[in-house]
């Protein structure tokens, strides 16, 4: 770990769910400071709240900070925001515009860079809508915010699952996928797992939409007519994805351990088998500019405010966000000048008014 101990940002979600449990949790292990340099945004209010049903955890000291500039190395920050009344275990609407006012500064603060990522509590994506805010969750809301193409990769140290489509019905699945859709999935796919994850050349495995991958077009054509082109398409381009696999036989087989990810075609597909596998696991947010990761469960309002959650995905969230921009910045500086990096490990710095006329375009 670098020295300057990267600001990782931390929303609270919803104040009536589990969120601040598990971030007060994770953070009472005074070793994540080492880790990282915490900025949490949210409710003072409500980490009181939190902190007072947490008889067997050790207290976390909030330190106050204007905005993430003034985050101190070494103490879990606090932004304050996103006040709303604390009513564990209820779905209300002040409690949605509280969690969308604190996602809201961490994204901007993410995007002008005053923290190096993101991890996001979980909320709910009903009671978040408003007539500024329509979006079906983090991952869109974080597309429109940062710009660009999101892709959803489930991670763990055991499994890897991408997704073609994300939130929506799945009656709508089949019309949404396309040759074209899955070779570029398939590309940005890959590029994350080399960029962010430090896999020299991956392979993908590439999930069936039809029970038995169709069974030759009787149970279904996409298989034969989209999935199976899009993927002799990316292995062209040199992509080494394979498939398609039915998905219940390479989960059930355990053959999906052959492979650095996986690419389900819709969103149950992928995050079923893969919160049994792993169930603490990461949702990352890949091909965007920035890092934001989260924990793989939801708001949990049955068990909110009864001190039962269990903080470990959320813990893994915030090693994954450092580890994947830590990873990203040193692909970027391997990358960035191969030819003068080779030249400087022969001890010898060049530049390119140093090379040869032919060279130098």
């Amino acid at each position: 770990m670098s020295e300057n101990k990267l600001k990782i940002g931390i929303t609270q979600g919803d104040v009536n769910g589990i969120g601040w449990e598990v971030i007060l949790k994770t953070f009472a292990d005074s070793r994540m400071t080492e880790v990282c340099t915490p900025v949490i945004y949210g409710s003072a209010k409500a980490a009181s709240v939190y902190a007072a049903t947490l008889a067997d955890t050790e207290p976390v000291e909030l330190h106050h900070a204007a905005s993430a500039a003034e985050a101190r190395r070494g103490r879990v920050n606090l932004v304050q925001c996103g006040d709303a009344r604390v009513e564990p275990g209820l779905p209300t609407a002040e409690a949605g515009q509280a969690a969308v006012e604190a996602l809201r500064m961490a994204a901007a603060d993410l995007r002008d860079g005053a923290i190096d990522a993101l991890v996001t509590a979980p909320i709910n994506k009903e009671t978040v809508q408003s007539d500024s805010f329509r979006y079906t969750g983090h991952t869109e809301f974080m597309a429109a915010e940062l710009g660009g193409e999101p892709l959803m990769i489930m991670c763990s140290d055991r499994l890897r699952v991408g997704l073609v489509t994300i939130h929506i019905p799945v009656a709508e699945v089949s019309a949404a996928i396309s040759k074209e859709c899955i070779v570029d999935r398939l590309r940005r796919l890959e590029r994350s797992l080399v960029e962010d994850f430090g896999i020299v050349k991956p392979r993908i495995a590439v999930l069936a939409l039809n029970p038995h991958a169709g069974d030759g077009g009787l149970l279904g054509e996409e298989e034969q007519t989209v999935i199976k082109p899009a993927v002799e398409e990316a292995f062209t381009q040199g992509i080494l994805a394979f498939g398609p696999f039915a998905a219940d036989g390479i989960f059930a087989s355990g053959g999906y351990a052959r492979y650095d990810a996986v690419l389900a075609m819709y969103h149950d597909q992928g995050l079923a088998p893969f919160k049994t596998l792993s169930p603490d696991g990461v949702n990352f947010t890949a091909s965007l500019a920035k890092v934001r990761t989260s924990p793989d469960h939801g708001v949990a309002y049955d068990i909110a405010g009864r001190g039962k959650a269990d903080p470990q995905s959320m813990r893994n969230a915030v090693y994954a966000a450092v580890d994947i921009a830590e990873c990203r910045r040193r692909y970027a500086e391997w990358s960035r000048n191969p030819l003068q990096h080779f030249e400087r490990e022969k001890g010898r710095d060049i530049s390119v008014k140093d090379l040869p006329d032919t060279e130098k375009e």
